[in-house]
């Protein structure tokens, strides 16, 4: 490499590094242009300096590189460890910053922090502590705490956690969405499980226990309250009991609850009524009396088309058309079709088409059964294709209606997140105590999670919180002990992507001086 001054046609001179390779000249950086001769000179020098730093040229002396080498080893000596511990910086704000550290235990903390970043097993979790965040939280000790934390805590943590979602939502909740998912152990059911039962798993996982799990989120999905129930009760019976637990200990009454139409049956609609609350739930429509079917069917197929019907006094259905919702409906019947025509083609059902699941392998069929595909009850089923029901008795329009009731997206991907990320199932607990502290641990890395996701869109960055924690894991920080004793620690940003994050950083640092 050396310097090149390049006459310009304006007059001016540029002073740019070049190289010759190949008998090539390439240009490999321009220092700066320009007319005046002391500044050309002082560009000149600014290029030697370039060359010397990014070629390895070094024009120090003997006994000065000698001492600054024998410096940096001084200073290599003093580091006492190297972390990863800045998703636990990040992490650590957003967890005070809702208020969980008013409760003031350091292993919830931990645990919480644990199971955003990196969910692992109790034992693993202990081992990635010490090794990551330089923690020592003993194995004995949390399972100690987790037989204390089952009656101590969760009463704590759902009042943070809805005193925080009404502070960002202006104090008041309007909307709140429930729903229900399932649980599973990588064990089979004990009769003697308060908890841990058969049922229907929403998983797949009929062969494993379970327990069920009810949440509730407010608007933008922020979660506010959450039972757990055993794995063989009915969703159906979940909802109220979780509804009037949140009424009573939080005296909210303000809201209105959005429910799947899994969830409704008469008794619940009644329940809902009798106590007072105002709803949105899924409306079964091909359940309804004839006169209102064939009301519904007489709809106009237009595109966003929104009808609607008082049921009683208090109840109102609304039912609305989507053209994407009649393709996806069409789409998954004909598929469906499509399958049994192939598998039924000879037109009978053998002992091949029985699936050998579960005790279905006891089955003998001796003869073959005649089988045929029902041509009127598919063109039946295509009549209530893009067709969607809503039983509400608010006085809300029928637009938002339907809006508030698609905010149910918010609680399925609450559990989506849950079950994945956080990795809240398979569980290996087998006492009731471990069972609701683990769900306990999971309910507050959500609420983190979701915090976080909101600071990152206010602080404008274009990241998801995995993209996030996935940086920070890469990044180190020092931790180095000086000649007078004390310790100085120093995070390193050494990659584009790593500098990426530090706005997130600088905002939360900001963040905790004002608050201290």
């Amino acid at each position: 490499m050396f310097v090149r001054k390049k006459k310009n046609r304006s007059g001016t001179v540029s002073v740019v590094i070049a190289d010759k390779s190949s008998g090539k000249f390439k240009e490999l950086k321009t220092i700066g242009v320009s007319s005046a001769p002391d500044e050309i000179v002082r560009l000149e020098v600014k290029a030697r300096q370039w060359i010397d730093e990014y070629s390895g040229q070094m024009t120090l002396d003997f006994d000065e590189s000698a001492q600054a080498l024998q410096e940096a080893r001084n200073t290599i000596a003093r580091i006492e460890r190297t972390l990863q511990n800045t998703p636990q910086v990040i992490l650590g704000h957003i967890y005070d910053r809702i208020g969980f550290g008013v409760i003031g235990d350091s292993i919830l903390r931990h645990l919480v922090i644990a199971r955003v970043c990196h969910p692992q097993s109790k034992v693993a979790t202990a081992s990635y502590l010490k090794s990551y965040f330089d923690e020592d939280v003993r194995l004995h000790n949390i399972y100690r705490y987790m037989d204390k934390l089952y009656n101590t805590q969760r009463e704590k943590v759902q009042r943070i956690s809805v005193e925080h979602t009404m502070r960002i939502l202006g104090g008041r909740i309007g909307v709140v969405f429930y729903d229900v998912t399932t649980l599973y152990f990588e064990s089979a059911p004990q009769p003697d499980d308060v908890l841990r039962q058969a049922g229907f798993s929403k998983d797949g996982k009929m062969a494993e226990s379970q327990i069920v799990l009810g949440l509730l989120v407010s608007e933008d999905g922020y979660p506010m309250s959450y039972s757990i129930f055993n794995g063989s009760q009915y969703e159906g019976r979940t909802m109220i009991p979780v509804i009037d637990d949140f009424v009573q200990r939080f005296k909210l009454t303000d809201f209105i609850v959005v429910a799947d139409s899994g969830l409704m049956n008469t008794k619940n609609v009644e329940l809902l009524e009798s106590a007072g609350y105002r709803y949105i739930i899924g409306a079964r429509i091909r359940n309804e009396s004839p006169k209102i079917k064939d009301w519904i069917l007489a709809i106009d197929r237009t595109d966003g088309n929104i009808i609607e019907c008082c049921k009683n006094d208090c109840q109102r259905l609304v039912v609305s058309y989507s053209d994407a919702r009649a393709k996806k409906n069409a789409w998954n019947r004909n598929k469906g079709v499509d399958r049994l025509r192939k598998a039924y083609a000879k037109g009978t059902l053998t002992k091949d088409n029985v699936n050998k699941r579960g005790y279905n392998k006891f089955l003998d069929i001796s003869k073959d059964i005649t089988v045929s595909i029902n041509e009127e009850k598919i063109a039946e089923d295509s009549l209530w294709d893009g067709l969607k029901g809503y039983i509400t008795n608010t006085t809300l329009s029928g637009k938002e209606v339907i809006s508030q009731y698609h905010g149910l997206w918010m609680v399925e991907r609450a559990f989506r997140i849950g079950k994945g990320t956080l990795e809240m199932r398979p569980m290996f607990h087998f006492t009731e105590k471990r069972i609701e502290a683990h769900n306990c641990i999971c309910f507050v890395a959500y609420k983190v999670y979701k915090e976080l996701e909101r600071v990152i869109r206010e602080v404008g960055m274009k990241m998801s919180v995995d993209k996030v924690l996935e940086i920070a894991k890469t990044i180190t920080t020092l931790r180095i002990r000086l000649p007078n004793g004390s310790v100085y620690t120093e995070t390193l940003f050494t990659t584009p992507q790593q500098e990426t994050i530090k706005p997130l950083l600088e905002a939360l640092d900001q963040d905790k001086n004002k608050a201290g």
